[in-house]
């Protein structure tokens, strides 16, 4: 079963479960060789499965009522990658609700339509292997 935590960007504990991750080779490959960044601004929702990290979503807090979502991680593919996102996106838009916040995300091209499902809508901006979405 996965479980989703819920840690402060400066977080001991957040260093700790996703350093093996962050420096592998192969995940900063799939980042396209772009660094994962944290600071005070950050809120990090990360899915665990058997004591294994297997995905993670960083939120940037930009202001009092705008966050960003960017540089998240799935470890799995096909259906296991919408089932982890399934799991982390609710984390998110609970903690960053609709009411309050307004939130945008830099979402991988074959993440769009589960972003979609959980009412994230294309904005204009694309490049060719994201695209700018909001709630």
């Amino acid at each position: 079963m996965i479980q989703i935590i819920q840690l402060k960007g400066k977080d001991k504990h957040l260093y700790q479960l996703l350093a093996p991750m962050v420096m592998d080779p192969e995940v900063i490959r799939a980042n396209n060789n772009y660094p994962f960044k944290t600071g005070e601004e950050y809120v990090w929702f990360i899915a665990i499965e058997d004591k294994e990290v297997v995905g993670f979503v960083p939120v940037e807090q930009k202001s009092q009522k705008r966050a960003i979502i960017n540089n998240y991680y799935v470890k799995a593919e096909g259906a296991g990658r919408e089932e982890i996102l399934s799991r982390l996106l609710p984390a998110v838009i609970e903690e960053f609700g609709p009411e309050s916040w307004l939130l945008n995300s830099i979402t991988l091209m074959q993440d769009k339509e589960i972003f979609e499902r959980f009412e994230f809508v294309s904005m204009d901006k694309k490049w060719t292997r994201y695209v700018k979405m909001y709630r």
